[in-house]
C-alpha cells in the first residue's frame, strides 16, 4: 500500500479547511444578503469537468431564477463568439448583490468544498461546462484530463485572451507545473482580486 503523501493535496486539504473555518462568518452574511436580494437558495451547484468527469461546482447563486433558461436567447450577445465560451458585460441574468460578488471573486468562495473534497485543486486549469468542454475536448485532451482548479494561469492574464492563448497557457501551467509554480499563481491571483474589478 501506498501511504506517501501527495503535498499538492495535502496543501489543498490544509488551505480549504482552514479558509473554510475562517470565512463560515462571511458565508453566513452573503447567504442572507443573496435571500434578501432575489428569490432561490444562496448556493448554486453547477456542472464542471475535472479530471475529465463532471462534477457539482459549488458556488453562491449570482443569478437570478432560471437564468439558465435564458442562455439561448442572449447567444446574440456572447462577447466571445470565437470561443466555446459564454461571457456577457452587463449580463441582465446577474442579480445586485451577484454582481457585487463576481466584482470581488466571493461567489467562488464556496468552491473550497470542492477542493477539500478533491474535487478540484486551488490551482490547475479552470473548470467548464460539458458542453464547452465538448467543443474542444479532442483537441486539447491533456487540459480536459487534468484537475481543474479554482484558480489558473489565464485569469491572471488580460480577460480579453483569445481561446488559443487560454488554452496555451492551460498547457504550459501542465507542462511547468510544482508546488512553487502554484505558490505564485496563488499570490497573483490574490493581488489581482485585491486590485482588479472585472467586467460584467
Amino acid at each position: 500500500m501506498n501511504s506517501k503523501v501527495n503535498p499538492k493535496r495535502f496543501i489543498d486539504i490544509v488551505l480549504s479547511f482552514f479558509g473554510l473555518i475562517v470565512l463560515s462568518p462571511f458565508f453566513l452574511i452573503i447567504s442572507v444578503l443573496i435571500k434578501l436580494d432575489s428569490e432561490g437558495p444562496a448556493f448554486v451547484k453547477l456542472k464542471r469537468i475535472s479530471r475529465g468527469k463532471e462534477f457539482s461546482f459549488i458556488k453562491f447563486r449570482s443569478m437570478g431564477k432560471d437564468a439558465h433558461l435564458l442562455k439561448t436567447e442572449l447567444a446574440a450577445f456572447n462577447n466571445r463568439q470565437d470561443t466555446p465560451f459564454f461571457k456577457m458585460k452587463n449580463d441582465p441574468r446577474i442579480t445586485k448583490v451577484g454582481r457585487f460578488l463576481r466584482h470581488h471573486y466571493l461567489d467562488e468562495l464556496p468552491s473550497l468544498i470542492n477542493v477539500l473534497k478533491g474535487d478540484i485543486s486551488l490551482v490547475g486549469p479552470r473548470p467548464h461546462e460539458p458542453e464547452e468542454i465538448n467543443l474542444y475536448r479532442n483537441k486539447y485532451p491533456e487540459v480536459v484530463a487534468a484537475k481543474a482548479g479554482i484558480t489558473c494561469v489565464p485569469r491572471l492574464y488580460n480577460p480579453h485572451l483569445t481561446f488559443e492563448q487560454e488554452m496555451a497557457l492551460e498547457q504550459g501551467y501542465l507542462k511547468n507545473q510544482s508546488l512553487w509554480f502554484d505558490f505564485k499563481i496563488l499570490v497573483k491571483t490574490l493581488a489581482k482580486v485585491l486590485k482588479d474589478r472585472p467586467e460584467g
